[in-house]
């Protein structure tokens, strides 16, 4: 009778529990469960962080980070067969994307900054960049003065692009401020000369300079417009079980010698479908914010200690 007793008692516990476990998922891990595939937002010429490649297959240094989390997602939700939808996405769209359901992670080249997160939340920081411009040698513009009344350009949606209409109003520029759709076209505008600078994250400028025509027709600019910022991959805000599953996947995959393997593949190898190389070495300051990991906005957490 007491081992009938001890049995009732372990499978009216194992009834019990089962449906608890399934209880506690919620947001965006519930969501995975049910449709049992995640769907991430690249964008489709931000080298080498999301873009597609010669096969239209989207690839980069974030994605590769986002199926290590997809990796925790799937280990969690007990979903092994969690399948991958990408969705491309810009930066003008990519928030309301993920706000409305439509994606489930931005995974590209996104800032993380204080505005942003009154609407989203971030991951673990990835990368640091500071905001400068690139144009044509021949143009001879080496600082930020040298842009009054020129037409510089920069992505729809972008920080960079708040950020050049704030100097040229508050220090009465006259610039002629155009938008664009995403990279890919904004370099286009500067390349056709329908604009003479393009600010973008540095990272990016040295990305499309070294793809051009002709590489050594343009500079990047010494001066940046602000302090270096970090990149994020964005998930819904007050998702807690998600960002933490996400926060730790990605903090065992910086502390771990696997990411010094990813980063060279996409900055300092070469990278499809022209296998470019972009020489772009591991700033100190970002090996260190591999070392601590941390979602923090604010620039000068970020800064090297003396």
């Amino acid at each position: 009778m007491r081992l009938i007793a001890s049995l009732v008692a372990i499978a009216t516990t194992a009834l019990i529990a089962g449906p608890a476990s399934a209880q506690a998922l919620t947001g965006t891990l519930q969501k995975a469960k049910d449709t049992k595939k995640i769907v991430i937002g690249f964008q489709e010429a931000s080298v080498p962080f999301s873009y597609l490649d010669g096969n239209q297959k989207p690839v980069g240094y974030t994605l590769d980070i986002c199926s290590k989390i997809v990796d925790a997602i799937r280990n969690e939700i007990g979903e092994p067969g969690l399948q991958i939808e990408y969705t491309p996405v810009t930066s003008a769209n990519r928030i309301p994307l993920l706000l409305n359901g439509t994606i489930d992670m931005n995974c590209a080249s996104a800032t993380n900054n204080l505005e942003r997160q009154k609407q989203v939340d971030f991951v673990n920081t990835h990368f640091l960049t500071a905001n400068r411009f690139v144009s044509k040698k021949s143009n001879n513009l080496r600082s930020i003065e040298d842009l009054k009344g020129k037409t510089v350009v920069s992505v729809a949606g972008s920080v960079n692009l708040n950020q050049i209409n704030r100097i040229n109003n508050e220090r009465s520029f006259g610039m002629t401020v155009a938008s664009a759709k995403d990279q890919l076209e904004a370099f286009l505008m500067l390349e056709t000369d329908r604009a003479q600078a393009y600010v973008m994250d540095d990272v990016q400028l040295a990305v499309q300079a070294a793809r051009s025509k002709d590489p050594a027709a343009y500079v990047i600019s010494k001066e940046a417009f602000g302090k270096p910022e970090p990149y994020g991959i964005i998930i819904r805000k007050n998702d807690k079980p998600f960002k933490d599953l996400a926060d730790k996947a990605t903090a065992a995959l910086y502390q771990s010698p696997e990411i010094d393997t990813i980063y060279k593949q996409w900055f300092q190898s070469p990278v499809p479908p022209n296998n470019i190389n972009f020489n772009y070495p591991l700033d100190p300051a970002l090996a260190a914010a591999f070392k601590n990991p941390s979602d923090s906005a604010d620039p000068d957490h970020y800064a090297l200690k003396n």
